[in-house]
């Protein structure tokens, strides 16, 4: 009677030191990702406000595009920062979340670049106005470093992604049992 031994693989697949500090660090980071979203809402929040009391414009088409973004920054990044607060982005792992959160906020950071300097150049020198281009030179910042962070979780993703892939293919290239074609030298 032959007995059935299974092949028992230990992995041997080690992060190199500077990336296992990344990962390390990178929880850290998550906490200020969190915050930094938020503070990238209440500051697209306080644009929006501010772009929302101007009462005339003569060319109001920098105005509706600030407000565009404003708008949609704070309602994309709310929603997203409800589902990482909540984890309810763990029940639908099919999307990459980490690249989510890279494409939000390195189009909110374009975006809110753009109507920025569009609204500075029309501006018709009002405070609502003024204090909605400073808003939104600062909601410009803050998404860009929330961008950094986004770029290093998504790259610590992927390396870790890679990591459990290779050991998943070397972990079924050992598995004999799952493999009849190959014969068995110890029965």
């Amino acid at each position: 009677m032959a007995s059935a031994s299974r092949v028992v693989v230990k992995s041997q697949f080690k992060l190199p030191k500077a990336q296992f500090k990344m990962v390390q660090s990178w929880g850290r980071a998550c906490g200020w990702l969190k915050r930094g979203q938020m503070n990238g809402r209440i500051l697209a929040l306080i644009a929006f406000i501010c772009i929302e009391t101007i009462m005339e414009c003569s060319p109001c088409e920098g105005l509706y595009f600030f407000e565009f973004v404003s708008c949609s920054a704070f309602v994309v990044t709310g929603v997203l920062l409800i589902l990482f607060s909540l984890n309810l982005h763990m029940r639908i792992p099919q999307i990459n979340w980490n690249l989510t959160d890279l494409v939000n906020t390195g189009l909110s950071t374009f975006f809110f670049f753009i109507a920025s300097i569009v609204l500075a150049a029309l501006n018709h020198k009002s405070g609502a106005e003024i204090a909605a281009v400073i808003f939104g030179f600062l909601a410009t910042a803050v998404y860009a470093v929330n961008t950094f962070l986004a770029v290093q979780k998504w790259r610590v993703s992927i390396h870790q992604q890679s990591a459990n892939d290779y050991i998943r293919a070397r972990t079924e290239s050992r598995d004999v049992d799952g493999r009849p074609e190959i014969q068995r030298l110890d029965t």
